[in-house]
């Protein structure tokens, strides 16, 4: 089996690979594709490709939709560099309380003068800042990396509103019982001095339910003055223009992105940062185990846990003669198609998984009869069927 790596992967997690896999550098044929941030969408998608893993969370370089018609199968690795991305939101956090970027600045200004020990403590009444103990800060998004901030900023004195429409059960349990949950965003907008987002980028008719630039002039005028915005996110959670003018009238006193540009980079009070949120080696080493994990046991198992386009689904390891994934629209009597395609082929079902996810679904079939080449000829036929593979 071949794998392809887009962008440079962790050799801690390629080690997992075991003499079954080779990398190749031809991406027409590889089957497997790891990759970071390098972008697919101008890619044409060779008829080898089963999946995609990305070592990370976020999935906007890869063609989603595209790939789950053609059955590809696309992995991320959520919760994986959480922890890294936790740490540099509370860092954001602290820089933009305390002035500490412009101190550091006048000190590297002032370097070379001999009189500078008695200058700081003339001029470090112009870096003063606050403490965020007993400060108010919404947190928006409450997934993996919006727990950690939440309960972070809790453990430094906080007082700290949380907003999620989608929470898990997982992210539940985990967040602190002094998180006080709240019903809409406006909320947060309302009481907070502080606002941190930590959603996926969703184009949504819903205003309830869209990000795709949620923090615009409407939503920052629901604002207290003075407030602090900080994006560890997605670039486009932010409407860069609207920004620029709350930053000059004052409304928004900081805001920390970690994604700078064009226009972030030349706005008045803003801490941009160059991309680092997961740009550490712990994060690293994490997501490509993750991502190879993941990737594995969908080749050799079929099973899928954390695709953004296919459902979830485990069937364990198969332990009958052979074992067929079928992936196909979630449409009506595919079902039943598919059985009748085992029966008129006299080989009899073991066992049986089907699991949807919106348009999409995925079958595991196991079989008592390995020979089934006939089998696979009648599935791919089905009105509907996207891709059918052989596990066993």
């Amino acid at each position: 089996m071949k794998y392809n790596c887009l962008n440079p992967i962790a050799q801690v997690g390629l080690n997992i690979f075991n003499d079954q896999y080779t990398e190749t550098k031809d991406i027409d044929e590889a089957e497997m594709i790891l990759v970071r941030s390098a972008s697919m969408h101008d890619m044409e998608l060779s008829k080898n490709l089963v999946a995609v893993a990305r070592a990370g969370a976020g999935v906007n370089n890869i063609p989603v939709n595209k790939c789950a018609d053609q059955g590809i199968v696309v992995f991320n690795t959520p919760g994986a560099n959480a922890n890294g991305v936790k740490e540099l939101a509370v860092a954001g956090l602290l820089l933009a309380s305390r002035d500490i970027v412009g101190g550091v600045n006048w000190v590297n200004a002032n370097k070379d003068n001999d009189n500078i020990s008695k200058l700081v403590e003339k001029e470090k009444k112009n870096f003063a800042g606050t403490e965020i103990k007993g400060r108010k800060i919404g947190v928006i998004g409450l997934g993996a990396i919006g727990v950690l901030v939440a309960n972070a900023a809790k453990r430094m004195g906080m007082e700290v509103y949380g907003y999620d429409p989608f929470i898990s059960v997982d992210s539940a349990w985990n967040l602190s019982r002094d998180i006080i949950h709240v019903k809409s965003r406006e909320e947060i907008y309302a009481n907070c001095d502080f606002i941190t987002v930590h959603t996926p980028l969703l184009k949504n008719e819903d205003p309830n339910l869209n990000t795709n630039q949620m923090i615009n002039k409407d939503s920052i005028s629901k604002m207290k003055d003075g407030v602090v915005i900080l994006n560890f996110a997605r670039d486009l959670l932010i409407n860069d223009d609207d920004m620029i003018e709350a930053l000059e009238q004052g409304k928004v006193a900081k805001y920390v992105t970690d994604f700078p540009n064009v226009k972030t980079g030349k706005m008045k009070n803003v801490i941009a940062i160059p991309h680092l949120g997961a740009s550490t080696e712990e994060s690293e080493d994490n997501c490509a185990i993750m991502a190879v994990k993941e990737i594995r046991d969908y080749m050799e198992n079929g099973n899928i846990l954390n695709s953004v386009n296919f459902p979830n689904c485990n069937a364990g390891v198969c332990d009958k003669a052979g074992r067929v994934a079928i992936l196909h629209k979630n449409i009506p009597y595919m079902l039943t198609q598919f059985t009748g395609a085992f029966s008129e082929v006299n080989i009899n079902i073991s066992d049986m998984v089907n699991k949807s996810k919106g348009e999409y679904a995925y079958s595991l079939i196991d079989i008592e009869d390995p020979n089934y080449s006939k089998v696979v000829e009648k599935l791919m036929a089905i009105e509907g069927v996207l891709k059918v593979r052989v596990i066993k």
